[in-house]
């Protein structure tokens, strides 16, 4: 399997292949391989001549530096376990200085608004920094498509409002969410949890599936409120936020209205692991 580690050397491999009209879809990730990245992968093996996936824990996107060092990188790990699922798909693993040379700082965006919203809010200038990695990665390889996990749906949203706004000639497709069998979200952030803490943390799910339930007959504070009393009765978890908001503006919701699609979010600690999900309500 090819892995390449610099700009110059992976855009050598793939201009001549462009050329020939060859398909290119690109998976960005920030490593730590998990399923639901294996999903993603499938997707794009499936439409796509060329697969290229990325790993690079991108610093510009961070808010907190003890979050970025602790963040895990399992570089030989990941690249075994995407040349299991097919030796054919091409590894773009850079360093930061070939990123950003010695200049590692995000551009400025806006998305319309989407950036205010939940993570935006609470992490301030995080969407510069993915949007600036995704627009270097979308130039470097020239990929047709690029697949994204709705997992981090608000993500999801904002590079498709970016690859809108700069008339990218790149297609975003989103992948649903790959849970495990007990119903937890993959996440890399997983493998920073005790085996114990791991069975705690099915409950986001379950707590999830109940109010996508009450939704359909309660009120959106109702749903809202069930949410936060529920974690409260579990002391290991630290409720961040429960929000519900408009899928397509992700403003937050104060009451329904009909032909609006909605979808909660959440953000829970737990094991000092930030934890993220969101389910579709309606």
């Amino acid at each position: 399997m090819l892995v390449y580690t610099t700009q110059i050397t992976l855009k050598e491999h793939l201009s001549p292949l462009k050329s020939k009209g060859k398909t290119i879809g690109l998976v960005p990730t920030m490593g730590a391989i998990h399923m639901g990245h294996l999903s993603l992968m499938q997707e794009a093996l499936s439409q796509n001549d060329i697969v290229v996936v990325s790993i690079f824990v991108n610093p510009t996107q961070f808010n907190n530096p003890n979050d970025l060092e602790k963040y895990p990188r399992t570089l030989e790990r990941d690249v075994k376990l995407i040349e299991s699922l097919s030796d054919k798909i091409i590894v773009f693993a850079p360093s930061v200085e070939d990123i950003y040379a010695d200049n590692a700082v995000a551009d400025i965006f806006k998305y319309d608004g989407l950036e205010n919203q939940m993570e935006g809010a609470n992490r301030p200038g995080h969407f510069n920094g993915v949007g600036t990695i995704v627009k270097k990665l979308f130039e470097i390889t020239e990929a047709d498509k690029a697949y994204f996990g709705e997992k981090d749906f608000q993500q999801l949203q904002i590079i498709r409002n970016m690859t809108t706004q700069f008339k990218l000639p790149v297609e975003i497709v989103g992948v649903p969410i790959f849970r495990q069998e007990d119903g937890l979200a993959m996440s890399s952030r997983n493998e920073l949890l005790s085996d114990e803490a791991k069975k705690e943390a099915t409950l986001i799910n379950q707590i999830m599936l109940q109010a996508k339930n009450l939704f359909k007959s309660k009120s959106i504070k109702e749903v809202v409120d069930f949410v936060e009393n529920e974690f409260k009765k579990h002391s290991n978890f630290e409720l961040e936020y429960f929000e519900i908001a408009d899928e397509k503006t992700l403003q937050t919701a104060i009451e329904k209205t009909e032909n609006t699609k909605y979808r909660g979010f959440v953000v829970v600690h737990l094991d000092n692991v930030r934890l993220i999900d969101n389910i579709s309500l309606n």
